[in-house]
């Protein structure tokens, strides 16, 4: 962060961060839980809170600026992206942080997702993911399962759906990590280091609609089931999972499978997670319920790539000290203009 965001900085609460806008989303709906989170971690990020930027797209979660005591902007479908990437540019002192839902980010807004990661902008995304479009009433989304029954698919989907995490890794995004919306702990701790990240940082948020699709992640979300359906991604430390951490994660070959720890297979034989390995973290997005654990924290980190917007910013520093205009009317007509008179000459 600049030196300006560190000097004299406010002692903040998350009481701090809330705005005066009453809080309008379904009773129960984990957006409730995102919000608390964000201002939760906010409060504790040495950044001033006039540089922070919400910006969001269209869907249920499109109404966080309105909750943010911070600049923000709510922009229209599926291009939030880009104008947070206008937003970077324009002031790279800036936090900007996206929030908006999978319908919005990896349908009509897919491109623009995949762009801002394949170019590393300095921005913090968060998705929502709760596999339902919930501000049109109960749709199937890009990542709703297969053979899902909604409004628009009574007879089932026939889509395949979805994957975020492997389209960040393909993407070659610099900051991949996955965590739940009730979960504050594991929230907090993902969230301020993506926010921290310097290049884009990714987080799926896996994200309960109570009203249109209640319980999707309920396997990976309760005390009772967590346990046995999720693997906590720890740098450096064996991948255990279970009730009772008598279970882990193997390689076999180039195939990931779960074991149980005992005679045959011991700690020592569990694949190790390294977040800083790109093959390693397309293997995680691979993991999914119910035939494994699926991953939640940090998959992936590179810190060696250039940001998109140092880079702008060093085109365009290079530019004026090469410029030898001096003023708006030689830069509009240029070494190449001419007039044309009517006598001719």
């Amino acid at each position: 962060m600049t030196t300006m965001n560190e000097i004299e900085l406010p002692q903040y609460s998350p009481k701090d961060f809330a705005s005066d806008q009453e809080v309008r989303w379904c009773p129960g709906c984990g957006d409730y839980a995102v919000l608390t989170g964000v201002k939760k971690a906010l409060a504790k990020l040495p950044i001033r809170k006039e540089n922070h930027v919400f910006v969001s797209g269209i869907g249920c979660a499109a109404r966080f600026p309105y909750y943010m005591n911070t600049y923000g902007m709510h922009t229209i479908h599926g291009r939030s992206l880009s104008v947070a990437t206008g937003i970077k540019l324009a002031n790279p002192e800036l936090n900007v942080c996206i929030v908006s839902g999978d319908g919005d980010l990896l349908s009509i807004g897919g491109n623009h997702t995949f762009h801002t990661m394949r170019r590393n902008v300095d921005l913090t995304i968060l998705l929502l993911n709760n596999r339902i479009y919930g501000l049109t009433k109960g749709q199937y989304s890009p990542t709703s399962e297969r053979g899902k029954i909604t409004k628009s698919t009574p007879q089932g989907s026939p889509d395949n759906p979805a994957n975020p995490l492997a389209l960040a890794v393909s993407a070659g995004c610099t900051f991949i990590a996955r965590t739940i919306d009730v979960d504050l702990k594991l929230f907090d701790s993902v969230y301020t280091r993506a926010i921290r990240h310097k290049g884009t940082s990714f987080v799926e948020v896996y994200q309960d609609c109570n009203i249109f699709n209640h319980k999707a992640f309920f396997y990976a979300s309760q005390k009772d089931t967590k346990p046995e359906n999720t693997v906590l991604l720890e740098h450096g430390k064996p991948m255990i999972f279970g009730k009772d951490r008598d279970k882990g994660i193997v390689l076999d070959g180039t195939t990931i499978r779960a074991v149980t720890l005992g005679s045959e297979f011991t700690e020592a034989d569990l694949l190790v997670h390294n977040e800083n390995d790109i093959n390693h973290a397309f293997l995680l997005t691979q993991m999914k319920h119910p035939e494994l654990p699926e991953p939640i924290g940090v998959l992936y980190v590179d810190d060696s790539k250039p940001t998109y917007d140092d880079i702008i910013v060093g085109q365009i520093n290079a530019a004026k000290e090469k410029a030898t205009l001096c003023d708006i009317q030689s830069l509009v007509r240029g070494d190449e203009t001419w007039e044309v008179h009517p006598n001719g000459d």
